[in-house]
């Protein structure tokens, strides 16, 4: 912690170093480097630099500093700064390192062939701040500026990894073979782009002089889909929650996954553990839903919650609803259960002291928390987390993709543009997955192509800066073993997406992992303009996903749908129950509507349009009773309704 807070305090102080504005009263608002040509400024500064020595010295003797190779003339340069201080010397010595200097520093720090001693610090101390930012520089037994390398399989358990056979991956590992393969992939997209481009046949999108214009997508739906869903869903009986909770566990005993942490027992009760489940689900707590329910005391309650209640325990019974669902042959009309979408749902953090900091600028002002769940083509929603507000949504991508308990497979993913980042372009084909993100500005994004590829005159205006090959090549090995580590579970892939984008200036394995995703991205964005099929596919994926969140809504209406209690612990079972409750009303609705559309003769390219997403059916408030005696016998479902107009008919 100590070494923490002084690796922080040098971040600070070298921020000061930096600030274009002022240095800061520590310095006595002396005013900082601006440009070259500012000079009677800046040999000012340099002047007034001397009123730092109090606190150089001291600090830089304070830290153990490691790096890379490429960061080693920088490391040099600050011992030297650290023995001139320690040694009381006034000069620097006559050869001090000079390779990390910047060409925007070179005016300042070499004057008539001399080095400036004032300006050699200030750099010093600015390319330390950079470079510990980047995560090139680490600082020893610090937790948050610790080696990025350390996060990784072991380098020996890696290469032993690699000796004894094939890496995990779903790419060839070796790097000129996996060129190759992009290579020609580039070349063939661009082929056919350019080839229906000039033939005016690029399916809604037109590509010319004048640049690239893409339509909107035409609406498939039947239009008699919406009379039959109706029509269907008065057929579904009239149920409430806790009758419907019931039911499900009775076909899928997914209340059996929640045991005692310390026995492995399931609960002696029941009804009581599902009262607390719902009561995480719908956000009623369970001091209101005490009260609400009057079978089970507070103290009961929150003993089971306790005790029962775990992230491992909700993903469990998830997967047994959504294998459940899955075995169903009217889920096989929605989708096969390969392709997924991922989209955040914000809610609000009301109550008092809610925390105006944590500003979420694509939903507004208002502090809060986004459920980020994921949901597969046959409306299973498969996995779901909490981020702030303020996190950005691509990070979360592969997680849910990699650690979800259920048996899907999926293949290809979609989500809007806050889900997308070259990062995750660059990941996701080593694990198998094609990732193809609805871009909201995709006619503002450059193509990258390898060089020696040309994009010719109609993809000329489209196309940016050539991929950096040798870079990729240099740190191949790195990115396999950031990627074998992923995948092993050694660490998550969200806490390195996170830890990468946030390096202010890159380091070398951000950079690569960029390049590749370029290269991803690239081939992505040809295939968007040529397959109005994939279009289609990604529409219908988030269409799915926004569904899902309007019942989620519905359910989590207690408490005016804000998160009062600001635990993250807390606030994770909520989404967790929220949930798993949305599974199991859609592995209700879908057993019942198979039986409704069997009787209405329903044609399957109509009823493939009706989602098991309804709930006007299911009475979400009340007493919040467990009536075991109004379930339907075991292997039997409840008679479906006769709707009003078929009676009077």
């Amino acid at each position: 912690m100590l070494i923490d807070a002084r690796a922080q305090g040098l971040d600070s102080l070298a921020a000061m170093a930096i600030d274009w504005e002022k240095l800061g009263t520590a310095v006595g608002e002396a005013e900082i480097l601006v440009a070259p040509e500012t000079t009677d400024r800046t040999a000012e500064l340099i002047d007034r630099h001397r009123s730092l020595r109090a606190v150089i010295g001291p600090f830089l003797e304070a830290f153990t500093l490691q790096g890379a190779g490429p960061v080693q003339g920088l490391l040099d340069a600050v011992r030297v700064v650290s023995d001139v201080y320690r040694t009381g010397r006034r000069r620097l010595p006559d050869d001090p390192p000079l390779r990390f200097v910047p060409p925007s520093w070179r005016p300042f720090v070499l004057r008539d062939g001399q080095v400036v001693r004032a300006a050699y610090e200030l750099c010093v101390l600015t390319q330390w701040r950079d470079r510990l930012r980047a995560g090139d520089i680490w600082v020893e037994e610090s937790r948050q500026y610790r080696a990025f390398d350390s996060y990784l399989l072991p380098p020996a358990t890696f290469a032993a990894l690699r000796e004894r056979g094939p890496l995990p991956l779903a790419v060839d590992t070796d790097f000129d073979t996996f060129l190759t393969g992009r290579r020609s992939r580039l070349y063939t997209a661009i082929e056919q782009v350019t080839a229906l481009a000039r033939q005016g046949e690029l399916p809604q999108v037109r590509l010319d002089a004048g640049g690239l214009v893409i339509s909107p997508l035409k609406a498939v739906t039947p239009p008699d889909a919406e009379d039959v869903r109706r029509m269907v869903y008065d057929r579904l009986p009239r149920v409430k929650i806790t009758d419907l909770l019931l039911e499900v566990d009775g076909w899928t005993g997914f209340s059996e996954c929640f045991t005692h942490r310390r026995s492995g027992r399931p609960a002696d009760d029941r009804n009581a553990l599902l009262t607390v489940i719902l009561a995480d689900g719908i956000n009623l707590g369970l001091t209101r839903m005490a009260d609400t329910c009057q079978a089970a005391t507070l103290r009961q309650l929150a003993h089971l919650h306790d005790w029962h209640v775990s992230e491992s325990a909700y993903g469990a019974a998830l997967a047994r609803l959504i294998d459940a669902h899955r075995a169903l042959p009217l889920s096989s009309l929605w989708g096969n259960g390969t392709t997924s979408s991922s989209d955040g749902q914000l809610f609000h953090a009301g109550g008092r002291g809610a925390a105006i900091g944590d500003i979420n600028a694509r939903n507004g002002n208002e502090p809060g928390v986004s459920f980020y769940t994921h949901i597969s083509d046959q409306y299973d929603p498969f996995a779901s987390r909490v981020i702030a507000a303020t996190a950005g949504e691509a990070p979360y991508v592969l997680d849910g993709l990699l650690y979800h308990a259920t048996g899907l497979s999926i293949e290809e993913h979609y989500t809007d543009t806050g889900g997308a980042s070259d990062h995750v372009f660059g990941l996701t084909p080593f694990f198998g997955y094609r990732f193809a993100p609805r871009l909201r500005d995709l006619k503002e994004r450059r193509l990258h192509l390898l060089p020696g590829q040309d994009a010719g005159a109609l993809l000329a205006g489209l196309t940016g800066d050539p991929i950096a090959v040798g870079h990729v090549a240099d740190h191949w090995d790195e990115l396999l073993r950031l990627v074998t580590s992923i995948r092993s579970g050694t660490v998550t892939a969200s806490a390195m997406l996170r830890r990468l984008s946030a390096y202010p200036r890159q380091n070398g394995l951000a950079l690569a992992l960029r390049e590749v995703g370029r290269i991803e991205r690239s081939i992505f964005m040809l295939d968007w303009l040529r397959d109005i099929d994939l279009r289609r596919r990604a529409q219908a994926g988030l269409n799915k996903g926004e569904a899902r969140n309007a019942l989620a809504r519905a359910l989590f209406f207690n408490q005016l749908g804000e998160l009062r209690d600001r635990r993250f612990e807390n606030q994770t079972y909520r989404a967790s129950g929220l949930n798993l409750l949305v599974a199991a009303i859609i592995l209700w609705n879908t057993r019942y509507l198979e039986q409704a559309i069997a009787g209405m003769a329903v044609p399957p390219e109509t009823a493939r349009h009706i989602a098991p997403l309804g709930w006007e059916h299911i009475s979400l408030t009340g007493d919040y009773r467990w009536n075991t005696d109004d379930r339907p016998p075991a292997g039997r479902l409840r008679p479906l309704r006769t709707p009003t107009s078929l009676l009077a008919a």
